[in-house]
């Protein structure tokens, strides 16, 4: 894919690792549709990038918000061509704690924003991805979502969390087979310990549990670094169906 006037939606715009892809697309030459439910913070980013944009507030969880976001994109570019799901949100809470159970209205969030937010806003993208031109490559679109190391690794306290980023996992290869025949790929990136809004409210202690597992570089992620694997990914036509990590060489122990 060739990103210079490609169109494509960003979610989780307004911050982190969203912030970070958008502005990488849009210095690319991408035009972009950025979904965050922070208007104020994803309307700073829009009018931040280079080129032309559209900054849609909407929750990724609601069929009809997202719906209106992706007219707002077809409206404006006429296609779309890629998703990026970047939104989604921690959780901190062991499967029984002082003698209480874990709270199952927390497990569904997590679950609906990390898991059913990412397939929500692909589904209906896609709905009009399989409308577009073929490339040269045969190709109509591409889709990203993110997992975490967590879905390998998890830590105590991220049951929830740990299901929902394994269910991103498990569902790129059957995804990617459902959309072959119309020349869609779908892939995950699985990142470990970046430097975003997130991680600078981990406590000291659990930040310093957690570099005890890092390999190298010794350092948390930049931002930057998983924006430049989402746009391998993107220009990579061969690249089909599978999670990378991308975490330094990160195993965390329990």
């Amino acid at each position: 894919m060739n990103l210079a006037n490609s169109t494509g939606i960003v979610t989780g715009a307004a911050s982190g690792l969203g912030r970070a892809t958008a502005q990488m697309l849009a210095s690319q030459g991408a035009k972009l549709v950025l979904i965050d439910l922070n208007p104020e913070r994803l309307e700073a980013v829009r009018a931040g990038l280079p080129g032309e944009h559209v900054a849609a507030k909407a929750d990724v969880c609601n069929p009809v918000e997202v719906g209106a976001a992706i007219e707002q994109g077809v409206s404006a570019f006429g296609e779309l061509r890629f998703v990026i799901n970047c939104a989604g949100i921690p959780s901190a809470a062991k499967t029984v704690s002082r003698g209480v159970a874990h709270d199952l209205a927390l497990w569904n969030k997590i679950i609906g924003i990390n898991l059913t937010g990412s397939f929500n806003v692909l589904r209906l993208a896609v709905e009009r991805m399989v409308d577009n031109r073929a490339d040269d490559h045969g190709q109509r679109g591409v889709i990203v979502n993110t997992s975490s190391i967590a879905a390998f690794d998890g830590l105590k306290g991220q049951a929830a969390y740990s299901a929902s980023k394994a269910a991103i996992v498990g569902m790129t290869l059957p995804i990617a087979r459902d959309l072959a025949e119309h020349g869609i790929r779908c892939m995950a990136i699985a990142p470990g310990v970046f430097e975003t809004e997130l991680t600078a409210n981990v406590p000291q202690k659990g930040m310093a549990a957690m570099e005890k597992s890092f390999l190298f570089p010794k350092r948390t992620g930049y931002p930057d670094e998983f924006a430049r694997m989402v746009q391998s990914i993107l220009t990579n036509p061969y690249v089909n169906g599978a999670c990378y990590r991308l975490d330094g060489g990160a195993r965390f122990a329990p």
